[in-house]
């Protein structure tokens, strides 16, 4: 298994709002239920999307007018890759109108053990460039390359978004097959 993640900052935005003060609304306004990919606390709101969109930077960095439109995966053979991004929506700003964001980032395989594992990495550091409240890309994606030698099974992709100014951390976990 390979896996990197990006360290360019991606405060970019959805042109719609997709978190109210309570939790995550869909399209339509109507309230979401959590789930372990998706949730929220406090007023501040994270998830994590496993999708197999080699071309996801693409599809994201849009025109604020267009909505991205990503596939999700939930499998991967040998030799296939997925991708696995983090969002966010409110984060607590600072006095200099910044948030500060770290995630923990863990990766296991199908046996328990850890694969990857990173700790308190600033994933969203910066200054907003539109309304907290909409959604936005942290700089901590995941590429999973499936490759010969790893076993096959369920992966977790296990990724705490800690918003250090709020005070709140949100685990969330991601499963994808190996087959």
């Amino acid at each position: 298994m390979r896996w990197t993640y990006a360290l360019a900052m991606m405060a970019l935005m959805l042109p719609l709002t997709t978190f109210a003060g309570d939790g995550w609304i869909d399209g339509d306004g109507k309230a979401v239920p959590q789930t372990d990919a998706m949730k929220s606390k406090d007023g501040f709101a994270a998830s994590l999307l496993v999708t197999s969109d080699a071309d996801w930077r693409a599809k994201w960095e849009t025109p604020a007018d267009t909505t991205p439109n990503f596939t999700e995966a939930s499998d991967v053979q040998l030799g296939g890759e997925l991708f696995v991004l983090t969002f966010l929506s409110n984060p607590q700003l600072g006095e200099d109108g910044a948030a500060k964001v770290h995630c923990d980032v863990r990766m296991l395989r199908p046996d328990g053990s850890t694969s990857a594992d990173e700790r308190d990495v600033p994933c969203f550091t910066a200054r907003l460039p539109g309304p907290p409240t909409l959604l936005y890309m942290t700089n901590v994606q995941l590429k999973f390359v499936a490759e010969p030698g790893d076993p096959k099974g369920t992966w977790t992709a296990q990724v705490v978004v800690k918003d250090l100014l709020r005070g709140v951390g949100l685990p969330l976990q991601a499963r994808f097959e190996v087959r």
